[in-house]
């Protein structure tokens, strides 16, 4: 079967210098120091199926291989973490499709709703207008909330994925996300859960102009956590019942073992953002086509690298399993 043994394949291992072997100064270095310089993309608009549209970046030199890869939360397609993969994939003879959650890359989206971990079907519409061009292989990936939605999506395929889809490679995912939404309500974790509620903040004002029927940000100041945001907002404009339906309806943990094409999940020991339960070791969770690494080191989204070419670990990380899967 495609992809069966790939869970024994041996881990390139992640050494970094001294300074960066903490999980903290990996999670905010990258988003502070790191310039990733490629062409300008040609930008795409994707009508979707409820009058809404997502923004994308293609990087096209002729190829008959993309990667499509997806942003974090709060992310967008242009964040160093996304251009250092998309540069690494090209040097390698891809195409690549950056594209951008409803609400992000600096374009609000027409409707009440916005993103979330589980708006697979968004991710569909992208995959499938990619897969209407001539691309005969395509590979996913995605980092933090975009890596859940990858896997969520793959495991919701199932059976039926599209046979052009070979894999995905995917990092620092909150499998979990019940889990890690406890984690980063705790006092230490308040610095980057207040950055994501600033940032939530100024969309869900503009969201309240345009729908005051439906949104109100009165008190939003005294929000301090995912279990606020998500009961408040995210759970009911997107039909959950409250927001411990929400995260057990879109935690890709328990779809992995539904999985049909390999998939890396790489998530570091010492990322600040995961609990316990993003780090799964049975095959009965994972499945038989989703390999588990956890590097000692790498924070959330980091795994920082010094050297010539300007490529990180999880890069090498990448086309190695890329070249290995096809």
């Amino acid at each position: 079967m495609k992809g069966q043994n790939l869970h024994k394949a041996k881990l390139e291992a992640y050494r970094p210098p001294v300074w960066l072997r903490n999980g903290h100064v990996q999670s905010v270095w990258p988003t502070l120091f790191r310039k990733v310089t490629l062409p300008e993309p040609e930008t795409d608009i994707l009508a979707t199926d409820d009058d809404d549209e997502l923004h994308l970046d293609w990087y096209r030199q002729g190829s008959d291989r993309l990667a499509v890869i997806s942003h974090g939360l709060e992310g967008h397609s242009r964040r160093p973490y996304v251009l250092g993969l998309a540069r690494a994939l090209m040097a390698d003879g891809w195409d690549v499709l950056a594209w951008n959650f409803r609400s992000c890359g600096g374009v609000m989206n027409h409707q009440p709703r916005f993103y979330h971990s589980g708006a697979t079907s968004d991710l569909h519409a992208v995959v499938s207008h990619a897969l209407g061009r001539r691309y005969q292989n395509l590979f996913l990936s995605g980092f933090s909330m975009g890596g859940n939605l990858t896997l969520l999506y793959l495991g919701e395929q199932g059976e039926r994925v599209d046979s052009r889809i070979s894999g995905a490679v995917t990092y620092s995912v909150p499998l979990d996300l019940a889990g890690s939404a406890d984690v980063l309500a705790l006092p230490s974790r308040r610095i980057y859960m207040q950055r994501f509620l600033t940032d939530l903040h100024v969309k869900m004002r503009e969201k309240a102009e345009k729908f005051p029927d439906l949104i109100d940000v009165s008190g939003f100041e005294n929000i301090r956590s995912f279990h606020e945001f998500d009961n408040r907002y995210t759970a009911p404009l997107h039909g959950f019942q409250d927001a411990a339906d929400y995260w057990a309806r879109c935690s890709a943990l328990f779809r992995l073992s539904d999985i049909r094409v390999p998939a890396l999940v790489v998530n570091a020991a010492d990322d600040p953002f995961l609990s316990a339960r993003c780090f799964p070791d049975s095959r009965r969770l994972l499945g038989h086509y989703v390999q588990m690494e956890i590097p000692k080191w790498g924070g959330h989204v980091g795994f920082v690298q010094h050297a010539r070419d300007g490529y990180y670990w999880s890069e090498r990380r990448a086309l190695g399993f890329v070249r290995q899967v096809i």
